[in-house]
């Protein structure tokens, strides 16, 4: 079986456990996806298998090399498609299989969750990389400014790489380790420990740690 799905984030809810302890969990709709491709050693150099999420969306939105693939396939189009390893019996998964979050994971697993941040957009230096600022006295003069970011004379430029204001968030993000609560099988749904990176809505690929 694959060691992974792909899921949309749903939100942030609770729960509380056998000794009454609250449990802060996030609900993922983990799948169904969809096999649409295999990647074989001797033909693409590597073995994985190309998953859709199986999900509702117009054939216009679909350009014609996307829709022959898809149709390849046999398989309905599909917005979101990513890859994942799969395990050593690869007969088992064959193209147009439907993949269900309860083959993939169970209760107490660890795993990964990838997803995109929230865009912050142009954001300060203080914001956005956590400086102390300047002192809050009075007659301060000196309390968002960047202050001093270079030498004069030489180099007489600005090193690259230099923490300063700019564009914040909305980047790839991976946070390890989560365990999961529970799994709802008819729902789809996937409730892990903690926060998961992006918005409510947002695509989010899950893989075993």
């Amino acid at each position: 079986m694959v060691d992974g799905l792909i899921g949309i984030k749903v939100g942030m809810t609770q729960l509380f456990d056998e000794s009454g302890t609250v449990i802060p969990v996030t609900v993922i709709k983990a799948g169904p996806c969809v096999v649409v491709q295999k990647k074989l050693k001797d033909r693409d150099g590597y073995e994985a298998v190309q998953l859709g999420l199986v999900e509702f969306i117009k054939p216009s939105r679909v350009n014609k090399p996307r829709d022959g693939h898809f149709k390849k396939a046999g398989v309905p189009p599909c917005r979101i498609l990513r890859e994942f390893k799969y395990g050593n019996d690869e007969e088992s998964l064959k193209v147009g299989d439907q993949i269900l979050v309860g083959q993939v994971f169970k209760q107490n697993d660890q795993v990964d969750v990838l997803g995109t941040s929230k865009g912050r957009g142009f954001a300060g230096f203080m914001k956005r990389h956590n400086f102390g600022g300047g002192r809050a006295s009075h007659g301060s003069m000196f309390h968002r400014a960047p202050g001093s970011i270079g030498a004069s004379a030489f180099p007489s430029r600005v090193y690259p790489g230099m923490k300063g204001a700019g564009h914040m968030g909305d980047v790839n993000v991976t946070v390890r380790k989560l365990s999961v609560v529970r799994v709802q099988d008819e729902e789809n749904l996937l409730l892990v420990k903690g926060a998961v990176p992006g918005r409510n809505g947002g695509y989010v690929m899950i893989k075993k740690t």
